[in-house]
């Protein structure tokens, strides 16, 4: 009689679980990109744009559990790398950019003329263009063997972090920390700028590898338990200061191997 391995048979039996949390990703953006469309039947109410943005934040979830669950099941695949691509550009490239642009005609009294909506939609266009060409280029680099990178960051700033960034600004201007009508004309341009940062070669650490190894690092752990402290005492303003920190990161740190570069 064989010993049972509970190991053996979850690796065989839960293979289907990587990709079934990929397709609730995709449902996340989704579901995001439904209920931003009721700003529609209730303008005026911008609490609606922040059940969208939990929505996508719901959807990173998913979008990290299923590459731990693949890992851990040893259930990678050529598949599970296209379901996974496709996911993020519904949650977290067009799911997004929808997000912006009808918030953006919501926070201005649904009076925006001719020439302002095509330069939101532009601005916009831009954010989902750029998100569709990263992924792509991923998927091309995840699928060639030889291709060696460092583990440890991305090349361009990785398309969940792009959305979580558009998601605390919108939490910002539900909780109106800005001037709803400054905020409408900011908010297209940063989504333009976080598209043409996906597509940069500029360098930004890959933050689930530095959770996962944060239990062996004390600084690490040390800084962690930091960002926490920052988030339960200053709430939204300390996400939106953490995120927003970890967009500027990218270039900050190209800036530090130039200068390192140069005085070599």
């Amino acid at each position: 009689m064989k010993k049972f391995n509970p190991s053996l048979w979850a690796k065989k039996h839960l293979k289907f679980l990587p990709n079934t949390l990929t397709i609730f990703n995709s449902i996340c953006g989704f579901i995001a990109m439904i209920y931003t469309l009721r700003a529609y039947e209730h303008p005026g109410e911008i609490k609606i744009f922040c059940i969208s943005a939990i929505m996508i934040f719901s959807a990173m979830v998913f979008d990290a559990l299923d590459g731990l669950a693949a890992r851990a099941l040893d259930a990678a695949s050529e598949k599970g790398i296209q379901m996974d691509s496709l996911s993020d550009m519904v949650t977290f490239g067009v799911a997004p950019a929808v997000l912006v642009a009808i918030m953006t005609h919501s926070l201005r009294a649904w009076n925006l003329d001719r020439i302002q909506e095509i330069i939101v939609y532009a601005l916009c266009s831009i954010y989902i263009g750029c998100a569709a060409l990263r992924l792509a280029t991923y998927n091309v680099m995840a699928m060639d063997k030889e291709n060696k990178k460092d583990g440890n960051y991305f090349s361009g700033l990785p398309s969940p972090g792009a959305a979580a960034a558009i998601c605390v600004m919108v939490f910002f201007a539900t909780e109106e920390k800005i001037p709803v009508r400054y905020f409408a004309m900011i908010l297209p341009v940063y989504a333009a700028v976080l598209g043409l940062l996906m597509v940069s070669k500029v360098r930004y650490i890959h933050a689930g590898r530095w959770l996962f190894s944060m239990w062996k690092n004390r600084i690490k752990f040390f800084i962690f338990v930091l960002m926490l402290a920052v988030i339960a005492i200053f709430r939204l303003t300390g996400l939106v200061f953490l995120v927003t920190g970890y967009v500027i990161s990218g270039p900050l740190l190209s800036i530090i191997d130039r200068a390192k570069g140069a005085s070599k």
